[in-house]
C-alpha cells in the first residue's frame, strides 16, 4: 500500500489586540490588528471563520507560531490547540478583523482568553475559511442560530441582497444577550429567550410553527449540535429541503468539552447525515 503523503500545517498568521469590548454580559468583541494581516483577504462568504491557536501551559512560542516546525519538533502534548471562530467583520482599509466570543467566565480557552485580551496581545490564528452566502436567486432565506451562531447570522444580515425575503431567529439566554444588528432592508432578528430551558428548544418549536413563504428557501442552521440534529431532521424529512439549499453545522454539543466534540464532531454529523437521507 503506498504511503500517504505527510499532512502538511496550515500557514500560521500573526495580529496584535487592538481593542476590546464588552457587547453583552457574555458577549466579548475583540478587535485584531497590525501588519501580520497585511495579506489577510476574504473570499466573499458571510460564515468566515479562522482558527485560534493557544499554546500550551509552559510552550514558549513567538508568534505567530511555526506550526510546521512545532509539529515536527515536539510531541502532540505541546501542540498548540485551536478554537474555531466566525469572522464577525473585516476592515481592508484599517486592516482590522472583528472577532466576537461567547464567555462564561474562566470556563473553556478562548472565552477566558478573550476577557483577559488587552491592546498589544499577540495572538496566533489560521484561516480564513468559510462556505456560505446568501444566494440571490433564493426566494427567501431562513437563518437559525443560539448565540455561538449569531457572529455568523449578524454578518449575513448585513450582507444580505436588496430586498430579500429574510426570516432571522436567534436564541440566546435572556434578554440581555439580545444585540442591535443594522442590516441594509431593516430586518430584524427575532429574538427567543432560553429561560433555563434546553438550549434549542424554543429554536427547534418556532421553526416547526414557522408558515413557510412560497418558493425555495436557503437555510442556515447552526449552534448546538442536538437542536441542529433535530431542525436539520425536519427541514429535510418533513418540509422536504434538499441538501443543497442547507448550511448546517453543529458547533458544539451540551456536556462535552469543545476537545471532546471536535474529536468525534465529523463522525457524528456523517451518522446523522446517513441516518435521515435513509429515512428520506
Amino acid at each position: 500500500m503506498a504511503e500517504r503523503p505527510a499532512r502538511q500545517a496550515p500557514k500560521a498568521q500573526g495580529a496584535r489586540v487592538v481593542r476590546t469590548e464588552r457587547l453583552t454580559p457574555h458577549m466579548v468583541r475583540v478587535v485584531l490588528g497590525g501588519d501580520g494581516l497585511a495579506g489577510f483577504a476574504l473570499s466573499g462568504f458571510t460564515d468566515h471563520y479562522i482558527k485560534l491557536c493557544f499554546a500550551p501551559e509552559g510552550a514558549d512560542y513567538s508568534h505567530p507560531f511555526d506550526m510546521a516546525a512545532i509539529r515536527e519538533q515536539f510531541p502532540r502534548e505541546l501542540w498548540p490547540t485551536t478554537r474555531t471562530y466566525t469572522v464577525r467583520a473585516w476592515d481592508p482599509v484599517a486592516r482590522e478583523m472583528t472577532v466576537d466570543f461567547v464567555v462564561h467566565g474562566d470556563e473553556g480557552l478562548a472565552g477566558p482568553w478573550a476577557m483577559h485580551a488587552a491592546p498589544g496581545d499577540q495572538v496566533t490564528f489560521l484561516g480564513p475559511g468559510g462556505g456560505y452566502g446568501p444566494d440571490a436567486s433564493a426566494d427567501w432565506h431562513l437563518l437559525v442560530g443560539d448565540e455561538s451562531a449569531l457572529p455568523a447570522i449578524a454578518a449575513t444580515l448585513e450582507q444580505m441582497p436588496a430586498g430579500a425575503v429574510v426570516l432571522a431567529f436567534v436564541e440566546v439566554p435572556d434578554a440581555s444577550e439580545e444585540q442591535k444588528v443594522v442590516t441594509p432592508d431593516g430586518v430584524a432578528i427575532t429574538w427567543l429567550h432560553r429561560d433555563g430551558r434546553p438550549v434549542g428548544d424554543a429554536l427547534t418549536a418556532a421553526v416547526k410553527a414557522l408558515d413557510f413563504p412560497a418558493g425555495e428557501v436557503q437555510a442556515f442552521v447552526h449552534g448546538e449540535a442536538g437542536f441542529v440534529k433535530e431542525i436539520r431532521r425536519h427541514l429535510r424529512l418533513e418540509r422536504q429541503i434538499p441538501l443543497s439549499q442547507l448550511s448546517i453545522s453543529g458547533y458544539w454539543r451540551a456536556g462535552q468539552s469543545d476537545d471532546a466534540w471536535r474529536a468525534v464532531k465529523r463522525e457524528w454529523n456523517e451518522q446523522v447525515e446517513r441516518e435521515q437521507e435513509s429515512a428520506a
